[in-house]
């Protein structure tokens, strides 16, 4: 038996007597390796994935009113859709760019500063927060399901809520020796 992590493994076994896991593995999901880490990054804070709150949307919009109104020279993108959209109240420079070939979203994780995944969602493995990560971004995750599983090199939020989610996207924009630190980190 393959599982795309630990943690749908541990899903799988839950509540069942099963003492030889011999027969089973885990296989991540892979991407394409970039070959050069880009330092010429904009100050762009990116959140990919379905806009609901499940995978946390409306956390990332509530946490840009303060954000981006302290740092008006940083921007927001949202890449995405969701059939049920619900508006949520956010901030004039955070931009909803709707659905986007995934080989663009790549590129625009290469040229971006900061990934936010805040998903409420657990997770079975989360292939966003390991694109963010694998392309410089310094990536900020709930603790949900498999995301921690993506990178040893992201902010594991330790409470799902605006005030800490504002709270470590304004350590990562005051202090550039941290956020270069995860970037770095994750790309290797």
């Amino acid at each position: 038996i393959v599982f795309i992590s630990e943690w749908v493994k541990k899903k799988f076994f839950e509540d069942i007597f099963f003492d030889s896991h011999s027969k089973t593995e885990i296989i991540y999901h892979s991407i394409d390796k970039v070959n050069k880490f880009n330092n010429k990054k904009k100050k762009q804070i990116i959140f990919v994935g379905k806009l609901n709150q499940s995978k946390g949307y409306d956390i990332f919009c509530k946490s840009l009113k303060k954000v981006l109104t302290n740092h008006n020279d940083w921007i927001a993108f949202s890449f995405g859709e969701e059939k049920r959209f619900q508006y949520y109240e956010t901030h004039k420079n955070h931009k909803n760019l709707g659905q986007v070939p995934h080989k663009k979203v790549l590129k625009i994780f290469e040229k971006s500063e900061i990934a936010v995944i805040p998903s409420r969602w657990e997770e079975p493995f989360g292939r966003t927060a390991l694109e963010a990560s694998s392309r410089g971004c310094a990536t900020i995750i709930s603790n949900k399901g498999g995301l921690p599983e993506t990178t040893d090199h992201a902010i594991k939020l330790k409470k799902l809520d605006v005030k800490n989610l504002e709270n470590e996207l304004l350590k990562l924009i005051n202090n550039q020796n941290l956020q270069k630190k995860y970037q770095i980190n994750g790309f290797k």
